[in-house]
């Protein structure tokens, strides 16, 4: 059978890359090892946090699933960073597993125009032609002899790829625990030249609930009102359960100092190189020989884990009123054993090892392991062979998305899923591809980092990563992406009109603050002394009293409510974007100057066609480092390692020689 698009793999990226690429009118095949792992949470069932909230959010604005299925299967939400300023701030949510597939799986086999199949992607279909460079993918062959033709191919297979599994010093080939890893592809791509390193993740162990002592641990509530993550969400309705806090100490680290030979990572078997930023809890101690204690949170895995008495209230009626779930559906869901998460635990030790040192942990001294924590090591292909739309450069028609890109996580995934699906349809519709860019979005760095400077670790986001990060937040998402969702056909008619009423209430409140003028006297004094605000001696806008540190918007107005129009600002979601930008207007002017003088390189494409070899002025060096990325643009260039400043200008003097000129991204 044909289609326009295949998506192997119906993890994060390959729900949104399929999602998409359905919505935008294109037959899509999915094709996954079992219905049952669609939108499976792997490890930790959470969503979100510092960085990787923004790109939630950002998903959401372009018209992806992730946050809409978050809100969804959400049981603890809470924003992080509070203390610090906007930028910073990130959204996270703890889901019920279960609940979190269900909505997911509903939604994937309720799309128009998706098609399910369950099987195992083994090889790719070749076109080769002499009138074309490279040989084209149009289409997969599968471990049970069928084959299906496309336009485009997106492969998202996670930690499948030669996907092996450690514990202590027993290792056996799986994708997941008890799922069988995909074997075929990783010499596929081999063969189409493609460059395959390897990398590790690792889990902790899972606990049974019923055996922790949770009198001695530290409860962490959530936020309430919970913050939902997608714009569609008016509020979320769901009940909401704790989590908890414990820690290592001095016995803990003992006992895994003790047993590091026994250690896959320490003994040099594991020889993938893991995530710097969630290191395994070997790894901690190891490194940091001084710290007397390591936080752990203990973090429920649903409703079916564990939750108060007061919070049982509709528990039970909530999963058999999703719509379209079957009772044998609903049933598969519940687990036998109520588990925790132990978030902090990572590890690869052998199992008895495990046991040993969890029972040193205040509130887990009878707790019973229900699965041993495992460290996975699996193939990735080195992602600069990647062009910005996530084609690959040495086929056309292959688009990689997710872990196989090198990174780490399911936002990073979700995110790289939905570019990869949208560049697959605009391909298969023979139309104008779509890069998301730095000054844009977090997934424009994602994506930029991953093909311009590749990753020698699991990619993780972080706000630190973008240059842009005040103007990129979370909180105005949708007010740099949500047109950009309607143009591609991801964002409807409605949910675009209440962007567009969102903006005219911005421009509205913003106009208003500036022209609004209050002037000086004992009353309008008396008001400002009175809420601990400095005087003022001359006619002042309200946008200048705004601008104070310790004044906000809604306190404003309420303490100025005669003043019109500015009483009457509206909608109430366009409130804070009104006050950031008040606050931080010189700040945002500035970053945007320096967005425009690095888009003049940005509209300097640079040919497919064009050779590096034998320019006059470069080094042997700098041609090896151009000749590896192969980059689109001269901002692109300037931002491969090691390229300098008097290479990219070398590089603008041919340019301007080359006679064939080409359309940028």
């Amino acid at each position: 059978m044909a289609y326009d698009v295949i998506v192997v793999g119906a993890g994060h990226a390959g729900c949104e890359a399929a999602l998409a690429a359905a919505r935008m009118d294109c037959s899509t095949l999915l094709v996954t090892l079992s219905r049952e792992a669609i939108a499976r949470m792997s490890c930790n069932p959470s969503i979100g946090g510092i960085g990787k909230g923004h790109l939630v959010k950002e998903i959401d604005a372009l018209g992806g699933e992730m946050g809409r299925n978050t809100d969804k299967a959400g049981i603890q939400f809470r924003r992080l960073n509070m203390s610090k300023g906007p930028a910073v701030r990130g959204t996270r949510a703890q889901c019920d597993r279960g609940l979190y597939h269900l909505f997911m799986r509903r939604t994937i086999e309720s799309q128009p125009g998706l098609t399910v199949v369950e099987t195992s992607a083994e090889g790719f279909l070749l076109r080769a032609t002499s009138h074309e460079p490279r040989a084209t993918i149009c289409g997969i062959r599968c471990s049970n002899g069928a084959e299906y033709e496309a336009k485009a191919v997106v492969v998202t297979t996670g930690t499948f790829l030669s996907g092996l599994i450690h514990v202590g010093m027993k290792n056996w080939s799986a994708g997941r625990w008890n799922e069988p890893p995909s074997m075929g592809l990783s010499a596929a791509l081999a063969r189409a030249g493609y460059r395959l390193g390897r990398f590790k993740t690792g889990t902790p162990p899972r606990i049974d609930a019923r055996t922790i002592d949770f009198s001695r641990l530290e409860v962490q509530a959530g936020d309430e009102p919970p913050p939902p993550f997608s714009l569609a969400t008016e509020r979320i309705e769901q009940p909401q359960v704790p989590c908890w806090i414990t820690s290592t100490h001095g016995g803990t680290h003992d006992i895994i100092r003790r047993n590091l030979d026994v250690s896959p990572l320490y003994r040099g078997i594991i020889q993938g190189l893991g995530p710097r930023y969630c290191p395994s809890i070997e790894d901690k101690i190891h490194k940091f020989p001084d710290r007397t204690r390591h936080q752990i949170f203990l973090e429920p895995e649903g409703y079916d884990t564990f939750f108060p008495a007061e919070s049982q209230s509709g528990i039970s009626n909530l999963k058999s009123e999703i719509p379209g779930s079957s009772s044998s559906q609903i049933s598969n869901l519940k687990s036998e054993i109520p588990l925790i998460y132990p978030n902090g635990i990572s590890t690869s030790l052998p199992e008895e090892v495990q046991r040993e040192f969890v029972h040193t942990i205040p509130g887990l001294e009878e707790a019973r392991l229900a699965r041993p924590g495992y460290a996975i090591e699996y193939d990735y292909v080195d992602p600069t062979q990647l062009w910005p739309t996530l084609q690959g450069k040495l086929t056309e028609g292959l688009f990689l998305a997710g872990q196989i890109n090198g990174t780490t996580g399911y936002e990073e995934a979700g995110a790289l899923g939905l570019v990869a699906g949208i560049n697959a349809a605009l391909k298969a519709q023979a139309l104008q591809s779509w890069v998301p860019r730095r000054d844009q979005s977090y997934i424009g760095v994602l994506v930029d980092d991953l093909v311009t400077k590749g990753t020698n670790e699991p990619y993780r986001m972080f706000t630190s990563r973008a240059e842009n990060r005040l103007a990129l937040r979370e909180s105005n998402a949708d007010l740099r992406l949500r047109e950009t969702g309607h143009r591609l056909g991801l964002v409807s008619n409605e949910e675009f009109a209440g962007y567009q009423e969102k903006v005219r209430g911005i421009e509205f409140g913003l106009a208003a603050l500036r022209e609004t003028r209050v002037t000086p006297s004992a009353d309008v004094n008396n008001r400002l002394r009175s809420q601990g605000w400095p005087p003022i001696d001359k006619v002042t806008t309200l946008e200048e009293l705004l601008r104070r540190p310790e004044v906000t918007l809604d306190r404003l107005l309420a303490f100025f409510s005669e003043f019109s129009p500015a009483s009457h600002l509206s909608p109430p979601a366009s409130h804070l974007e009104i006050e950031l930008r008040t606050k931080y207007d010189g700040y945002l002017r500035r970053e945007s100057q320096l967005n425009e003088q690095a888009r003049a390189w940005e509209s300097h494409p640079i040919p497919e066609a064009f050779g590096f070899r034998g320019l006059n002025g470069l080094s042997r060096e700098m041609v090896e480092k151009l000749d590896r990325v192969r980059p689109r643009t001269l901002a692109q260039a300037s931002r491969i390692p090691g390229v300098t400043p008097a290479a990219v200008a070398v590089l603008m003097v041919h340019l301007k020689r080359f006679p064939i000129e080409a359309k940028p991204l």
